[in-house]
């Protein structure tokens, strides 16, 4: 049927990315001439993932990957930052979910973004967000720190408008006491807000360790800012509030969490680690929590995001990729 679907709108899905991509190279720089139709031809050229991603589009998600998935070969550099589009788009994915530290002294760097956003227009895939790490605490004590750190999101805010991204994830770290960690975070996504309304992006949490794992106490931020381009970035995983000898000695409800947190999401995150031999998550009830997202009407991309060991990084990722179109059929 997929391939039905495939041959007889061949020409039509040309036309329809011709446009797409002459659209993109054009924003990135990158001239039509220097690839010439020949290679164009070898763009379009129709793998056993591409065909897997149209089908993927008659979800009511898009398919994202988050480039964490592919941590230990970046760390272990047998890819680049760079590699990330055609790799995402070998798997069939559509939109790239971007991880800072992995090009971190590039922020600024016009010539290396350029570079990025010719990538991701050769393989026909958008720029989703980036995440932030290690750029300051927002929900620190120490005044003076805080804002600081505020300040050192600015150049991920305008790398991520320069790359056409809709969004920034950050952390809310740093506190100690949670009422004045709450106060703390509103005043600094506030002032995050303020910083990129003209940009247009998103300024996003995720549940991503300490009070940011709480649901309820990310419900009493979130009804405390008011700014359209703040929300939420749910992962389907992160709900551990305290670690003791890395072991989590506190874990909120992961379902109650994400049924709190998708009110506000903007994004979603596809946490997997381990399956069994039906191909489904061991920990995670997916179709529970998709069926929360159609829920609330969101639409969006979902980002793949596996955080298997390294021998098995790219089979995890196909597997919660294949499990969220199983999955989103169900739904659909």
């Amino acid at each position: 049927m997929i391939y039905y679907f495939y041959k007889t709108n061949l020409e039509k899905l040309k036309s329809m990315n011709r446009r797409n991509f002459i659209s993109k190279t054009t924003k990135s720089g990158l001239a039509l001439s220097t690839i010439g139709l020949y290679g164009f031809d070898n763009i379009l050229a129709r793998t056993k993932n591409d065909l897997e991603l149209i089908e993927a589009n008659k979800l009511f998600f898009k398919l994202s990957l988050a480039e964490w998935s592919l941590h230990n070969a970046l760390f272990e550099k047998r890819i680049t930052n760079l590699d990330f589009a055609a790799k995402a788009r070998s798997f069939g994915f559509e939109g790239l979910e971007y991880v800072n530290i992995f090009f971190k002294d590039k922020a600024k760097n016009m010539s290396y973004l350029k570079e990025m956003n010719s990538r991701a227009a050769l393989e026909g895939v958008k720029n989703v967000l980036i995440m932030i790490d290690g750029e300051g605490n927002l929900a620190e004590t120490d005044n003076k720190l805080r804002l600081k750190g505020i300040e050192n999101h600015y150049k991920w805010v305008e790398a991520a408008h320069f790359l056409g991204c809709h969004a920034i994830r950050v952390n809310l770290r740093g506190g100690k006491n949670k009422q004045e960690a709450m106060k703390t975070s509103i005043d600094s996504l506030n002032r995050l807000s303020d910083f990129a309304k003209g940009s247009n992006i998103n300024i996003l949490v995720e549940n991503h360790g300490g009070f940011s794992s709480d649901g309820d106490w990310m419900t009493k931020v979130f009804s405390q800012v008011s700014d359209k381009n703040i929300g939420t970035l749910p992962d389907f995983g992160n709900f551990c509030i305290e670690r003791k000898e890395d072991k989590c000695i506190n874990e909120y409800d992961r379902y109650k969490g994400m049924e709190q947190l998708l009110v506000y999401a903007k994004a979603v995150s596809a946490k997997s680690n381990f399956f069994d031999e039906e191909g489904n998550e061991k920990n995670i009830d997916y179709y529970r929590i998709m069926k929360m997202v159609k829920e609330v009407g969101y639409k969006g991309f979902v980002g793949v995001e596996f955080e298997g060991v390294s021998s098995v990084e790219e089979e995890g990722i196909k597997q919660t990729r294949d499990l969220l179109i199983k999955v989103g059929k169900q739904l659909s």
